[in-house]
């Protein structure tokens, strides 16, 4: 064993010599390459380019995630002339209230470490506290595991993970669940990002709860809601998604409708902005159906008005009431 020692010394010194006369050896001004070049040929471009198509707004949102992707190809790029690198830690909380685009991005940044080679697979699990914590005693660790494992090698997003966590109960099942995922961070942190959701004020409390937690993620985005311009035009790329065109006349009234939906009970971002198109589709649906019915134009309906939403197809911002909210 002694002996074996020895030798595994040996062994270490001589790579290191090695290496620090390779690195004497490589002049400073040897090309690498652009980041432009890696960026397109890890695919990382595309993932970003994707992310501003699918969300609007959240500028320190996305800059924070072209930070991370930076980091990542400067890694590699060190890789590639033999400097040291080590894994980040990929661990992240994303705070904010529903509808802020929290799963979108947790989806591409899975896309950007797979393509990365951080991640096998790049995919999203999403979780909840059901997901996590069982019912009995003996039932709660397989639960956990098991969602674990249908993450492994991608990202496993925990929505509202504070409720993991009950302050008033010791006996509370989903502090065991909060022991398993903390000693997967730190075990298995090349195979697995967690990610942790919820609103912020919440989740700075159930961090505070549980030590070790907040050290073990490596990355902290706050999520700011929707201006209601924005959430115009999250309506506007909902229905370029789905092939419709909200019409001109349409847009003031639908702003209208938010400015006033955003002061009222269970306001949801871009949530509530999907409901409020699906519902203008459904309005325009029955507005061409009976429209057909009685013989406008002849029973006659165009592609334009199968692709157009209309003003009337939109709930008025004084239709609202606040004890009668239909999401």
């Amino acid at each position: 064993a002694a002996r074996a020692r020895e030798e595994a010394e040996i062994r270490k010194r001589t790579e290191r010599t090695r290496k620090i006369q390779m690195l004497r050896d490589i002049p400073d001004d040897k090309p690498v390459g652009t980041v432009d070049e890696y960026m397109f040929r890890e695919g990382v471009k595309d993932v970003l380019d994707k992310l501003d198509h699918d969300l609007v707004g959240l500028v320190p949102v996305k800059q924070r995630v072209r930070e991370i992707a930076a980091l990542l190809i400067v890694d590699k790029m060190r890789a590639k002339l033999g400097l040291e690198t080590a894994v980040p830690s990929l661990h992240m909380s994303f705070t904010g209230a529903p509808g802020t685009g929290k799963t979108t991005v947790a989806m591409r940044m899975g896309q950007i470490l797979q393509k990365m080679g951080y991640s096998r697979q790049g995919h999203l699990v999403i979780a909840t506290r059901d997901d996590l914590v069982g019912q009995y005693v003996g039932h709660t660790a397989p639960k956990t595991k098991e969602m674990v494992k249908k993450a492994m090698g991608g990202v496993l997003l925990i929505d509202e993970a504070y409720y993991l966590y009950n302050a008033s109960n010791d006996r509370d099942y989903g502090q065991e669940a909060i022991e398993i995922l903390l000693n997967v961070m730190e075990t298995e942190k090349e195979n697995i990002v967690l990610v942790y959701a919820g609103y912020e004020d919440k989740m700075a409390k159930f961090y505070s709860y549980i030590p070790g937690m907040s050290s073990r993620i490596g990355n902290h985005i706050n999520f700011p809601n929707y201006e209601p311009f924005e959430l115009v035009d999250i309506a506007k790329v909902m229905c370029r998604d789905l092939e419709y065109e909200l019409d001109p006349e349409a847009e003031p009234i639908f702003y209208e409708y938010i400015v006033r939906r955003m002061e009222m009970p269970y306001f949801s971002n871009a949530r509530t902005v999907r409901n409020a198109v699906d519902r203008a589709r459904m309005r325009a649906a029955i507005r061409l159906f009976n429209s057909a019915l009685n013989g406008h134009n002849g029973g006659m309906v165009s592609a334009l008005d199968l692709m157009t939403v209309k003003a009337e197809d939109f709930v008025q911002a004084s239709e609202l009431e606040f004890d009668k909210i239909v999401e």
